[in-house]
């Protein structure tokens, strides 16, 4: 989130609480409620003034010349920017997501269940995607020969969560060598990321210090996270669609379709939630969402990677108007991902 913000800490403090009132409200505010509000008492008119200035430097705008200020993708940049550190998830919160949490009995269920409630909560999307091929962590592995020279490699990774793949390696393969390499994977690698393991191979072959080298090249070509991949999708729970589908700021049918026909690409879900594992913060948040065209100009993006013995893994998130409950969107998304880790981690 960028670090534009007034310039003063009245200033900030009326801005703080213009947002809050709109968010409440959905209502553009006067100077007048925010008055009532201000710890100071200031006077409608020192407000306005404010009001005005806030206006110019781009936090606030007014849709019509009587009515009071709406907030702006600045003002909800900034706003984020500043709860962010400071706000604290609910009990109310936090028992209703370790509810949510305590029946689940695999890795599956507890990402339904984890966009479920991130959905009741916010009151928008409620959004979770599975890592990525290469993030797998092997618990066991499995290969199938097909008649016609394919391979199913079936993956059971973290949690009991399982993943078929069918692969046609320019390689010639029998059945009797497929068991001897899946019991060579399964004895040394259990607890391995793919792409950790690809890499120990590849030194271990390098070195030519691998005793059952034939075994280990034959690892390596059933292992190859990019023929794994191939046309292999990621997999995203979306909960909460036709909530959000009725709130009040997309009464406009055409803004609607464009969320609607957004959420539909799942390759642009995985894609804006793919960029938080690469922020320093514990929990992104981006206000006017990139890559979703006209659509992510009116949404926000709280998200947060969870992870397994350190290793991150997918992505949970929250996907929804602008005008939403901050507090609780970012509280609740850093906290269901830290609870999603530690369920992983206990299986």
């Amino acid at each position: 989130m960028p670090d534009s913000a007034p310039n003063n800490e009245r200033n900030r403090q009326i801005l703080s609480a213009i947002v809050r009132a709109y968010i409440e409200s959905g209502e553009p505010v006067s100077s007048r409620s925010i008055s009532r509000r201000h710890v100071e008492s200031l006077s409608p008119a020192t407000i306005r003034n404010v009001m005005s200035d806030l206006e110019e430097q781009g936090f606030l705008y007014q849709p019509h010349t009587s009515a009071g200020r709406v907030p702006t993708a600045t003002a909800y940049r900034f706003f984020a920017q500043q709860i962010v550190a400071k706000a604290t998830l609910s009990p109310e919160d936090e028992e209703r997501i370790r509810g949510e949490f305590a029946g689940a009995s695999s890795g599956e269920e507890i990402a339904e269940r984890a966009g479920h409630v991130l959905a009741e909560i916010s009151k928008g999307l409620g959004i979770v995607v599975s890592p990525p091929i290469s993030k797998t962590v092997l618990e066991h592995i499995r290969f199938v020969l097909l008649p016609d020279g394919r391979i199913v490699v079936v993956l059971v990774s973290t949690g009991g969560n399982t993943r078929d793949k069918v692969i046609r390696p320019e390689q010639v393969f029998n059945q009797q060598d497929l068991d001897h390499t899946a019991e060579y994977l399964n004895h040394h690698y259990t607890g391995f990321l793919l792409e950790a393991i690809r890499a120990d191979l590849l030194r271990r072959l390098a070195k030519e210090e691998e005793q059952y080298a034939l075994l280990a090249r034959n690892a390596l070509v059933l292992c190859d996270p990019g023929m794994l991949g191939q046309g292999s999708a990621q997999r995203v729970y979306i909960e909460g669609a036709a909530q959000m589908a009725a709130a009040p700021e997309f009464n406009d049918q055409s803004q609607l379709h464009d969320v609607l026909a957004a959420i539909e690409e799942k390759h642009r879900i995985i894609a804006l939630l793919a960029n938080c594992i690469d922020t320093p913060d514990p929990v992104f948040v981006q206000i006017g969402v990139k890559g979703m065209d006209r659509a992510g100009e009116h949404l926000a993006l709280i998200s947060a990677p969870y992870s397994f013995q350190d290793q991150s893994q997918g992505t949970v998130g929250v996907l929804g108007p602008m005008r939403m409950q901050y507090e609780r969107a970012i509280t609740a998304v850093a906290f269901v991902a830290r609870a999603f880790s530690e369920t992983l981690d206990r299986s």
